[in-house]
């Protein structure tokens, strides 16, 4: 297209998308607002003028078919048929959606704005266009809803143009999914069609963050025909930015799109990697959006259309929306650059995909230069071993400038150093070196009741490292010296397990100690004399993949207090799940901690907004050998004690 031809961009909105909202969480993250904040700032920047604005109408039952059984199809059409108690029932028996009165109208509206811009713009009408959509819908299956999605919104427009509108020429669609989670229901519908080739980047850590299974996984290459045509490259860490996604641009995306020259481009644009969300933990940049999707403009003769996924922080959603506008509008060019360079493991995430899928893609069949791939920064990784769920944070800011950005990631990562083997030193600050310095002369006992009771697993939080049955490394303390002492104590509290996943032993229930002592009740409890520094480092890597350690999480005022506290609750860590320091007593006058849930989470769990779970077979096996190589209980017996702390009601 001649660059001084004006672009002719669709932009699609309808506000009766607005009705589907929670009726329970006024907060709910998926809330009407954000499509509402999108349109204000379109409309504000006077970009919306300068596009082809459409009102939405509803997709036909024969198109969401395509994708959709005829069970899948009728339910959701008849929920705002419904009652309250309906809707609230429907809610428990489906993985993370919610129904109100407004929301079959609103799914069969936002599945028919996608069909008529992708419809106008295989005809040639329009250049490219947006919708303004909601609910999402890459989570949504042949057969259910999930992930706050309703129909496969995408996945309707892309079989509806393959199959309804043939007329049309368009034989390969290239579908770009950059939800900072995995489109699990589009690869389904799409896994053995050689006609779709589907990319997916995401979070997907090991298979413990949403969707939270191994469909994400880099493994997962499509069926049949369809067999490399579905490509997934799965971070293992949140924190990723521009530098990472555009890497994975450059050295995996463009180049298959080059070699399977799509008719078009549908991309699921999810926002919720971008800078400041509450759910995605990464940091993106509304320049980053730009420069992907200008990458993407020069396929398909520029016929492009994007869907809105996720995205929870409004203004960042909207930034976002914005730069990408002025993208398909050409209104300004991209400029712009920074230097900071993908993470290590975005290289290996690469390399590994590229393998993979080698004998599919001839771009895929060289390896990459070292002179490329050791162009990186560290990232030092906490790994949480029970406690980091979707709704933890690495980055919850909002910022206007990508270096800058990217600076306040990277920098506390930079500012450590590994020194001559002893362990990680910083030089981030004097309070840094004088608390560990006052810390690492105060003795306590900490008691642990999960994996922690076999010494090998507890060690990878002291040393580093990790056993058999984990997922992932963990990075260690910054003093590596072993117990002083272990013993082993029973105390007249319950264990029990709640929850659904842990990010080092995968789906199953996490284990607790209640916080309130029941003289009826009697846990065993491995006893690890170390010093208060090495507590801190514990304490932070069971909560929090992220967090400035100038200072310490549970200090020399907190000590001195628990005994007539009893608890102490971790302020800084308070969306992790071991959050409450519980003191149990002292032992040679030394005092003995553990960390657990707070009782208002006990309260979360009894009344089943939280659900209980029993512990994986991998997570049950270690907690097993602890106690057997302890000592403590024959295997028949602590196999025993594990499968009633998990199965009793609390």
């Amino acid at each position: 297209m001649d660059s001084g031809e004006r672009r002719r961009v669709g932009l699609i909105y309808d506000k009766r998308m607005k009705k589907h909202f929670d009726i329970e969480d006024v907060k709910h993250p998926e809330s009407a607002d954000r499509i509402q904040k999108i349109w204000d700032k379109l409309k504000d920047s006077g970009i919306a003028k300068r596009c082809t604005v459409m009102g939405g109408k509803e997709a036909k039952d024969e198109h969401i078919s395509l994708v959709h059984n005829r069970k899948h199809i009728d339910f959701i059409k008849s929920i705002s048929s419904k009652e309250e108690k309906f809707w609230k029932e429907m809610a428990k028996k489906y993985n993370s959606v919610y129904f109100n009165q407004g929301s079959s109208e609103a799914a069969y509206i936002s599945a028919g704005c996608v069909i008529e811009v992708a419809e106008k713009v295989a005809e040639g009408e329009l250049d490219s266009a947006f919708a303004i959509v909601r609910p999402p819908g890459h989570h949504a299956e042949p057969n259910q809803p999930m992930g706050f999605c309703l129909f496969n919104n995408v996945a309707i427009a892309t079989k509806y143009l393959l199959d309804k509108r043939a007329d049309l020429g368009i034989k390969k669609i290239l579908i770009v999914d950059w939800d900072v989670h995995h489109g699990n229901g589009t690869q389904k519908m799409f896994w053995k069609d050689p006609r779709v080739l589907f990319f997916s980047v995401h979070r997907h850590d090991f298979g413990t963050y949403y969707p939270c299974d191994e469909a994400g996984s880099h493994k997962m290459t499509g069926e049949g025909a369809g067999k490399g045509y579905n490509i997934n490259v799965p971070w293992e860490h949140g924190g990723c930015g521009d530098a990472d996604y555009l890497a994975v641009w450059d050295h995996v995306l463009i180049p298959v799109a080059k070699e399977f020259g799509p008719d078009i481009i549908l991309i699921s644009a999810g926002f919720d990697a971008a800078i400041g969300d509450p759910l995605g933990g990464c940091c993106v940049s509304p320049h980053g959006y730009a420069v992907m999707l200008n990458k993407l403009l020069e396929f398909a003769g520029g016929k492009i259309v994007m869907a809105l996924e996720g995205g929870y922080d409004k203004v960042s959603i909207a930034n976002s929306v914005q730069a990408c506008m002025e993208v398909l509008l050409q209104q300004k060019p991209i400029i712009g650059s920074s230097e900071a360079y993908p993470f290590e493991s975005t290289w290996r995430v690469i390399r590994t995909v590229r393998k993979t899928l080698s004998s599919f893609w001839q771009s895929f069949s060289e390896r990459l230069p070292v002179k490329i791939t050791s162009m990186s920064s560290p990232y030092i990784q906490v790994v949480s071993s029970d406690s980091e769920d979707e709704y933890n944070t690495f980055s919850n800011r909002v910022s206007q400038h990508l270096e800058m950005d990217i600076e306040n990631v990277i920098q506390p990562f930079s500012d450590l150093k590994v020194n001559d083997g002893t362990g990680i030193t910083s030089q981030a600050s004097n309070n840094f070196h004088t608390w560990r310095e006052e810390h690492s002369k105060i003795d306590i006992w900490y008691a642990t009741f999960g994996s922690n009771m076999k010494l090998s697993r507890f060690l990878c939080y002291i040393e580093g490292g990790q056993v058999e049955g984990m997922r992932k490394p963990c990075i260690g303390s910054l003093d590596k010296s072993k117990p002083k002492e272990i013993k082993w104590e029973s105390f007249s509290h319950r264990l029990f397990f709640a929850r659904e996943h842990t990010a080092t032993w995968g789906p199953g229930g996490v284990a607790f100690l209640h916080p309130e002592c029941n003289s009826d009740e009697k846990a065993y409890l491995c006893l690890y004399r170390i010093t208060l520094e090495q507590f801190n480092d514990v304490l932070l890597q069971e909560n929090t993949s992220s967090f400035d350690m100038n200072y310490p999480l549970f200090d020399m005022t907190d000590l001195q207090s628990i005994e007539e506290r009893k608890c102490v609750p971790v302020e800084a860590v308070k969306n992790g799940w071991y959050r409450n320091v519980l003191y149990l007593g002292k032992e040679n006058g030394i005092p003995i901690l553990t960390m657990t849930c707070q009782l208002s989470d006990v309260d979360n769990f009894i009344s089943g907004k939280v659900g209980m779970c029993k512990p994986s077979k991998e997570y049950a096996n270690t907690l097993i050998r602890g106690l057997v190589e302890g000592k403590q209980l024959s295997e028949e017996e602590a196999t025993t004690y594990i499968q009633e702390a998990a199965s009793r009601a609390l």
